[in-house]
C-alpha cells in the first residue's frame, strides 16, 4: 500500500517555505512515499479523510485557526505522523497543544547566529541515526524549550549547554519527528543532515 504524505507550505518567506517544500517531497518520493504539496492550512482538515499518514509542515510564524489545529492534533493523536523542521516550532506560538504534540517551542536565536556548528548524533542503534556521524553543518543555532519526554538523536553546542537538534515522541498513536535544521537548502542538503532528515520523515510515517 502507497504511504502518503501531505507537505504543507507557508508563512515567513525568509526561509523559502516553496523551495523547501519542494526539497523534502523529493526526498520524500525517493523514499518511496508519494508527496502532495499545498500552500494552504485549509488542507489540513481532513487529513484522515485524504488519506494522509504523514504531515509535513513547512512553515514559519503566523497564525493556525483552531479548528485547523483541531484537525491536525487529532489526526496525530489517531495515527498520523508528523515530520517538522526549523521554522516550524516558531510557528503558531499561541497554541500550546502543537507545541505539545510537537515536543518544544522556540526561544530565541543569537546574534550572528548563523556559523558552523557541529551537529552530534545520539544513540547509533536508533534506525534513524544508525550507520551516521557526526557532522558540521552553516545554520541559525535555535534556543529551544524541550520536552524532557523527547527521545533526543542529535545536539549541538548553544549557549554553554547541549541543545537538541532532532528528536522523536508519540502524540496519542501518532508518531512526531522534529529536526531545527533547515535554515536554507544549503543547509539540509549535507548528505548527513538529508539522511537524517529522510529517516526521520520515514520513520513518523510508520515505515522506518
Amino acid at each position: 500500500m502507497m504511504t502518503n504524505a501531505l507537505v504543507v507550505y507557508g508563512g515567513w518567506e525568509g526561509h523559502n517555505p516553496a523551495g523547501m517544500a519542494a526539497f523534502l517531497a523529493e526526498l520524500l518520493r525517493q523514499a518511496g512515499i508519494q508527496a502532495t504539496v499545498t500552500n494552504s492550512l485549509d488542507d489540513l482538515r481532513h487529513i484522515q479523510r485524504d488519506g494522509f499518514q504523514l504531515v509535513v509542515p513547512v512553515w514559519t510564524m503566523e497564525h493556525l485557526e483552531a479548528h485547523l489545529s483541531n484537525a491536525l492534533l487529532d489526526a496525530v493523536r489517531a495515527g498520523v505522523g508528523i515530520a517538522a523542521l526549523h521554522g516550524v516550532i516558531d510557528s503558531f506560538r499561541h497554541d500550546a497543544e502543537f507545541h505539545y504534540m510537537l515536543g518544544g517551542q522556540w526561544v530565541t536565536h543569537f546574534e550572528f547566529a548563523v556559523r558552523t556548528y557541529t551537529v552530534a548524533l545520539h544513540d547509533g542503534s536508533n534506525p534513524i541515526t544508525q550507520g551516521l556521524s557526526d557532522f558540521e553543518v552553516t545554520t541559525e543555532q535555535y534556543y529551544l524549550l524541550v520536552d524532557p519526554a523527547n527521545s533526543v538523536l542529535a545536539t549541538m553546542p548553544v549557549d554553554n549547554t547541549r541543545m537538541p537538534v532532532a528528536w522523536t515522541k508519540h502524540y496519542g498513536s501518532g508518531r512526531v519527528f522534529y529536526c531545527s535544521l533547515g535554515h536554507s537548502i544549503e543547509t539540509v542538503s549535507h548528505p548527513s543532515a538529508q539522511a537524517l532528515i529522510k529517516r526521520g520523515m520515514m520513520w513518523a510515517s510508520g515505515r522506518g
